[in-house]
């Protein structure tokens, strides 16, 4: 059975095997603000299709998109075993992806008023 090819961008953060985590830490992130990786591990195995994730998966998953630049640590806090704690939080570069990701582009080209679709194209030439 072949799968069925979204109608949406997509942008190489919510591609291949780690995108469905991607899009549960963006998305828990998104929505609860600043919160330690234990904080976001509870929060993922509450999603149903996440379920089995390791701590350590989500670990590595939040260290590598800090490292590419999409989440950043904001602080820290302390936990109950004595620790300090680093908080995460999206930068502006995981608010546009996840934004981004979400857009359907030609339902927008087909749906935009004229200035709409010129001020998008301007923004998107101004940063090449």
């Amino acid at each position: 059975m072949t799968r069925r090819k979204r109608k949406t961008g997509r942008i190489s953060v919510f591609k291949g095997r780690e995108a469905k985590l991607n899009r549960a830490i963006f998305q828990i992130l998104a929505l609860k603000g600043p919160l330690a990786i234990y904080d976001i591990y509870k929060l993922v195995k509450k999603q149903k299709l996440l379920r089995r994730k390791w701590y350590s998966v989500v670990n590595r998953r939040v260290r590598a998109l800090q490292q590419s630049r999409y989440l950043r640590k904001t602080g820290t806090r302390p936990t109950l075993a004595g620790f300090e704690a680093s908080l995460y939080e999206l930068t502006t570069r995981g608010y546009a992806a996840f934004v981004f990701n979400q857009i359907n582009l030609d339902r927008f080209i087909k749906d935009a008023e004229e200035n709409e679709i010129l001020q998008a194209l301007t923004i998107f030439v101004s940063s090449i």
